[in-house]
């Protein structure tokens, strides 16, 4: 049985091996290395040491094993520390030049009456076991409410729903010097990417904003909405962003921010105690127009919330969408979150490579966001039958977001399943029980169980 196990593995790791071989040769992930700058004039390829950094989460290696101690590769780890630590290698051109085609590869599969959005939000970036990492500084993470050593992470994604690609990041530490726990050291020419790096991540994360989404959009990727958490939210902020593409963002709870609404400087408080709700258990409860700094009008949408028997505020520049569609279109942020922990917890972001030098977590940094990047591509390749050839992209309709019908289903299916394992199940009464409330949700719809089984998309 060893000897099947082993078999089976090393099969699995050549069929990994050869869709990463086909993922860098569609898309010419060498050609792009050479045109930002990764290129060396003597030694082993860029490509193939990039590739061999890629592949070790794919293979269950991290660097240690899969590049330091591995006696098979044909470069040295040196040849691997100096791809991480190269100070003129724009790894920020790579990941865009690489978001650009395979948005272009998703744009064919989308139809243009879908919105397609750039999300932005910034996570923690935990070295909390570090002492003597270049810029390291203490930081705050919201999700578990305590400070730790590390960065801010700020990101910039596009999303159609269906396929989130990461575009653009900066690594952060503090715009205080007291507060940085280990100063740069490194001598560098103030004319290369690391030295720009190093700028920006001393800079608010509310300055790269702008940048950020006119960098991307100046690339040709196309979206209709930005959406932001509340963290960005400031009228000024959203004024600045909204003369390049509309925003779409929650808004925090704080009286010490104001909107011009009807004639009169107000919190978010102040007006939401002014607006008549709807009753009963309405999950819009009100909606008004208010003013932003320099007069652009902005819509703002009360939204029940019943975690805390409370109310959120969302905030659209596009005045012209409905409150349902304002709702529905900012849910498309959960795809940075989905972004986030994959990275974290699959794809060994912060984790896989333990170096002090800051280029080197930039490095690092861009090649786990090429590796989402893969997943995305192949899960949509695996998923939409558009993208097996002409014919079927003629036949088929384009991949939808998941319809409350089919996730009725899909969870009761999985509770059935799990009931199967405790014991003690009925499978008549189980099968009856789902049968009689999947008859009710349909005839609410006015579609049929036959209907969901042969498409589970309407």
């Amino acid at each position: 049985m060893d000897h099947i196990s082993i078999a089976s593995k090393s099969q699995e790791n050549i069929h990994v091996q050869s869709k990463i071989d086909d993922f860098f040769n569609r898309f010419q992930i060498g050609t792009l290395l050479h045109r930002c700058g990764v290129r060396k004039r003597h030694g082993h390829g860029v490509r193939s040491l990039t590739q061999a950094i890629f592949t070790l989460p794919f293979v269950g290696k991290n660097f240690f094993r899969g590049i330091v101690i591995n006696k098979d590769l044909a470069f040295g780890k040196d040849a691997a520390y100096q791809l991480l630590k190269g100070t003129t290698y724009n790894w920020r051109r790579l990941l865009l030049c690489l978001g650009q085609r395979l948005h272009s590869f998703f744009s064919r599969l989308t139809d243009e009456a879908r919105e397609t959005v750039l999300i932005i939000d910034d996570s923690s970036y935990d070295r909390s076991r570090s002492k003597l990492v270049e810029l390291l500084c203490r930081v705050y993470d919201h999700s578990t409410r305590r400070y730790l050593k590390g960065f801010r992470m700020l990101t910039i994604c596009w999303s159609d729903g269906v396929s989130c690609l990461p575009l653009d990041f900066s690594l952060l530490s503090s715009s205080e010097a007291k507060k940085r726990l280990c100063d740069s050291q490194k001598v560098i020419d103030k004319r290369c990417c690391a030295h720009q790096r190093r700028k920006e991540a001393v800079v608010k994360a509310t300055g790269h904003l702008e940048t950020m989404v006119k960098r991307v959009l100046s690339t040709g990727i196309h979206a209709q909405y930005l959406l932001m958490d509340s963290w960005f939210t400031m009228p000024a902020t959203v004024t600045a962003l909204a003369e390049h593409i509309d925003v779409i963002s929650m808004v925090k709870k704080t009286p010490k921010v104001f909107y011009r609404h009807n004639g009169h400087q107000m919190n978010l408080m102040s007006i939401y105690a002014q607006l008549k709700k709807r009753r009963g258990r309405a999950k819009i409860l009100a909606s008004t127009l208010v003013q932003l700094k320099g007069g652009r009008l902005a819509k703002l949408v009360f939204v029940r919330d019943k975690r805390k028997k409370d109310w959120l505020a969302l905030l659209s520049t596009d005045t012209t969408l409905s409150n349902e569609d304002i709702v529905r279109i900012y849910g498309k942020r959960w795809d940075i979150e989905v972004f986030f922990k994959m990275a974290k917890q699959h794809l060994k972001l912060a984790k896989e490579i333990q170096c002090r030098d800051f280029d080197a977590l930039i490095a690092h940094t861009s090649i786990v966001f090429m590796r989402y990047m893969f997943v995305v591509y192949q899960c949509r390749v695996e998923t939409d039958h558009r993208t097996f050839g002409d014919l079927f992209y003629f036949c088929c309709d384009q991949v939808s977001d998941i319809s409350f019908i089919e996730a009725l289903y899909r969870i009761l299916t999985l509770a059935a399943d799990q009931l199967r394992k405790i014991g003690n199940f009925c499978e008549k009464t189980a099968s009856a029980f789902i049968d009689a409330i999947m008859d009710t949700a349909l005839q609410c719809v006015g579609l049929s169980k036959n209907n969901l089984v042969m498409n589970p998309e309407s």
